[in-house]
């Protein structure tokens, strides 16, 4: 959803886009603090509200049914796949962030969800007590010593910093999806993801008080 299929599709492209995604952010990332003053509130707002308009009238519906629709232990099931095709990211984060032992536990998550959890279904890692993490190339360049810029909306993809838009690029291609040949099969899989983790949201949206969006603003940074 975040990188355009084409360049998705050839993953032979990665060192160069990489290369110039870190060019691209040194040379315009601002200090960390930046990020506390929110220092693009008002494009930021606007872009909020566009979001809002495409959740409520679009993606809340289509979550809602699905949540209808879907026994729960199916929507847990499908969550859980998608989680442990995320350890890959996690995986690859952790080891560009010399966290040895979190991505040896990534790991160990991956191969048993994978077997014994059957494809991922069943979280049996968790079950056991193999904690995961949620890493993504934001936090590896923050590792890395780069700051992470000034809260920035982005349009459909919601909370972000200049730092962490840069790094969806590089972890999209960490998305084993990513390299689905079929543009039919990889955009319904993206689909089904993307309203998958909508629905997951329905019951914590509950918990937001005030400005929705100061709030979420906040709770992102933090």
């Amino acid at each position: 959803m975040a990188v355009n299929s084409r360049i998705v599709a050839n993953p032979g492209r990665l060192p160069g886009v990489c290369a110039l995604i870190l060019v691209l952010y040194f040379s315009i990332a601002l200090p960390a603090e930046a990020n506390e003053e929110d220092s693009w509130e008002d494009f930021n707002r606007g872009v909020f509200a566009f979001n809002e308009f495409f959740d409520r009238w679009l993606l809340k519906p289509i979550a809602k049914g699905y949540v209808f629709v879907t026994p729960r232990f199916v929507d847990d099931a499908v969550t859980n796949v998608f989680n442990n095709l995320g350890e890959v990211g996690n995986f690859t984060n952790n080891v560009l962030q010399g966290k040895v032992d979190a991505a040896a536990t990534d790991v160990s998550r991956l191969m048993l969800n994978s077997t014994f959890g059957l494809g991922g279904l069943i979280d049996l890692a968790t079950r056991v007590g193999v904690e995961g993490s949620d890493e993504d190339f934001g936090p590896t360049l923050g590792s890395w010593g780069a700051g992470s810029g000034p809260y920035l909306m982005l349009p459909f993809l919601g909370p972000s910093t200049v730092r962490d838009a840069f790094g969806r690029i590089p972890d999209a291609y960490l998305k084993p999806q990513a390299y689905i040949d079929h543009d039919l099969t990889r955009f319904s899989v993206n689909m089904t993801d993307l309203v998958d983790t909508r629905a997951d949201l329905l019951e914590t949206e509950r918990l937001i008080q005030g400005d929705r969006y100061t709030f979420i603003r906040d709770a992102y940074l933090q």
